[in-house]
């Protein structure tokens, strides 16, 4: 609910309004992924690693450099939410806000997702999405957002006024500790804005928030990354299912959903280099 402006529109309102938008990030001078490496790459990949991630819960695996890794709806339509760390250092972590900065809303083929200051480079490029005919409907809504943070049961209790335990921070937070013998409330602190992966999502035409609905994913569709460098991936199983109606729930019918990781094809990634530490000298200018 936005509160009412309390202030007349100047004579040039309109005017105002008309100056055309400029990208905040051009991207003309951005690395180009070699698509074609990664397709050849993946012909022939062979699958070395696979877990199931239960509904309302999360789990966290190893992803070794230049390995794909693919999130399989494999049940019923259901939304994951998507966490990537630095293998040997957990502070480098999927950037939500630079990726839709540099992406936009939505990631799909050919996009990257990026860590966070001062690292800032590609952790992972996406490399196949069976969803990616949705493209945009008629609310303006597309699939697998960069948008949203997670469900927490810290914003669950001033809403609902009720503890819940398996939003997907939770899960994520639960699921890092038991993967890195870290205590959960060290854990909690790394749990970052994710990946909302099969999630269909928005902004309200009139209040531009942020809305879900239905996810159009169906057993088999998957999406599908290639690690940059060494990562240890989360993912929760959101306990809003399909998210076509709330989240945070016990309520919403869930499924659980596969990961697989597959190691390339042997010699197809010649000249492939892990993706090097962001090359600001961070001096500040002092």
């Amino acid at each position: 609910m936005k509160y009412p402006a309390q202030h007349p529109a100047p004579d040039d309102a309109d005017d105002r309004r008309a100056i055309p938008p400029t990208v905040c990030y051009p991207i003309d001078s951005l690395p180009r992924p070699d698509m074609a490496l990664y397709t050849a790459a993946r012909e022939g990949m062979e699958k070395v690693d696979e877990l199931l991630v239960p509904a309302r819960d999360a789990r966290c695996w190893s992803l070794p450099a230049s390995h794909f890794c693919r999130i399989v709806s494999v049940e019923g339509p259901q939304v994951g939410d998507l966490n990537l760390w630095h293998r040997d250092d957990l502070s480098e972590r999927f950037y939500s806000g630079k990726t839709r900065a540099l992406h936009g809303t939505h990631v799909s083929t050919g996009d990257r997702l990026w860590s966070t200051i001062p690292t800032v480079r590609p952790l992972a490029t996406v490399t196949d999405d069976t969803l990616d005919w949705y493209g945009w409907d008629e609310y303006g809504g597309s699939v697998h957002d960069v948008i949203g943070t997670r469900c927490d049961p810290y914003t669950n209790h001033i809403l609902n006024g009720v503890d819940y335990h398996y939003c997907c921070h939770s899960n994520l937070s639960r699921a890092l500790a038991d993967f890195t013998a870290l205590p959960v409330q060290e854990a909690e602190l790394l749990v970052h804005d994710v990946c909302n992966v099969f999630m269909a999502t928005g902004f309200m035409p009139d209040t531009k928030q942020y809305f879900m609905k239905a996810s159009p994913v169906r057993p088999g569709d998957y999406f599908e990354f290639f690690a940059e460098t060494d990562l240890i991936g989360g993912l929760s199983a959101c306990p809003g299912g399909d998210c076509s109606a709330q989240h945070s729930s016990d309520t919403a019918a869930c499924y659980p959903l596969k990961v697989q990781v597959f190691r390339p094809a042997e010699g197809t990634l010649e000249g492939w280099k892990p993706a090097p530490r962001n090359g600001y000298s961070r001096t500040h200018g002092r």
